[in-house]
């Protein structure tokens, strides 16, 4: 059954590397401090689209 399977998997899960872009750099986030935790946690993300955000001169 599933519940089985995922029994017999479960020692084999690893727990993902998670990386963010700071200050120009990638850093894993697993290594910052209790602030910067934070700080990521509180991110938004969002999508850029170019059609919309385009500025046009005169």
């Amino acid at each position: 059954t599933r519940e089985q399977l995922l029994k017999t998997l479960q020692d084999k899960r690893v727990r993902p590397m998670v990386y963010t872009r700071v200050m120009g750099y990638h850093r894993p986030v697993e290594s910052f401090n209790k602030g910067k935790l934070g700080e990521h946690r509180q991110r938004l993300y969002f999508d850029t689209d170019l059609r919309h955000n385009s500025v046009h001169c005169s």
